[in-house]
């Protein structure tokens, strides 16, 4: 499944880093620099994250509070706390405020990785459901797409919309519901990105034989005008 994730981080050049680092792996990162922004963001958007990447020492305030503060609300987006603070009594902290695991700074990307799969993989989740429709066939997990048995290679941001139009079937998406999905938050809603990546995998997918799977609603977005079903996928 995309993952779309919010990085709440004072310091620049780690966010910068991080950020780039994970979109490379494929998921869509927000940043916010401030306490009180990130807190506000997750109030009003946490069922559009994934996950959150918390820094612990933010200005207008900490991690450790923003934590407690969405968790008395009844939020329950996995949070990661992120931190160059390493003593024992801060990490109790915030794992009793809410956080779901912690990390200190500095860490190995290849860490940061590990850490995030796991609490992304926690049943909450459906990183374990392939989509199937009409033939095609969508592997959240290895990020493969095949149809009638025949691998399609797509680009990542190509399997982040494919995936995200497979999951709201005849349902119409907005270019702007693509953009948030796919793009981060601060991405221009005026540019015609959404409709050079849309075209690119309509023409993909009409190579394998499935000319009008997926419909241009003028004026609107777009739309899959098929049934499309989960199945869950059984560890090797």
């Amino acid at each position: 499944m995309h993952m779309k994730l919010l990085m709440i981080e004072d310091e620049a050049q780690i966010a910068n880093l991080v950020k780039a680092g994970l979109e490379r792996e494929g998921y869509t990162v927000d940043w916010v620099a401030d306490g009180l922004a990130g807190q506000k963001r997750i109030e009003l958007y946490h069922n559009d994250y994934d996950l959150v990447i918390l820094d612990l020492m933010l200005p207008g305030i900490n991690g450790i509070d923003i934590c407690k503060h969405v968790r008395a609300k009844g939020i329950t987006v996995p949070i990661l706390i992120l931190t160059a603070k390493s003593y024992v009594d801060d990490k109790i902290s915030a794992l009793d405020g809410g956080a779901d695991d912690y990390l200190t700074k500095p860490f190995d990307f290849k860490e940061l990785l590990s850490r995030l799969r796991t609490l992304l993989r926690r049943p909450k989740d459906r990183l374990n459901l392939e989509l199937r429709c009409d033939g095609i066939v969508l592997n959240p997990s290895s990020r493969k797409v095949h149809i009638d048995g025949k691998e399609m290679r797509l680009t990542l941001k190509e399997f982040g919309i494919l995936e995200y139009l497979m999951r709201h079937p005849n349902t119409v998406v907005t270019r702007d519901d693509i953009l948030f999905n796919v793009w981060d938050f601060h991405f221009d809603s005026f540019s015609n990105v959404v409709d050079v990546h849309i075209n690119h995998l309509r023409r993909k997918i009409a190579k394998k034989g499935r000319k009008n799977f997926l419909e241009t609603v003028r004026g609107v977005g777009y739309r899959i005008n098929a049934v499309t079903e989960e199945h869950l996928l059984l560890p090797a």
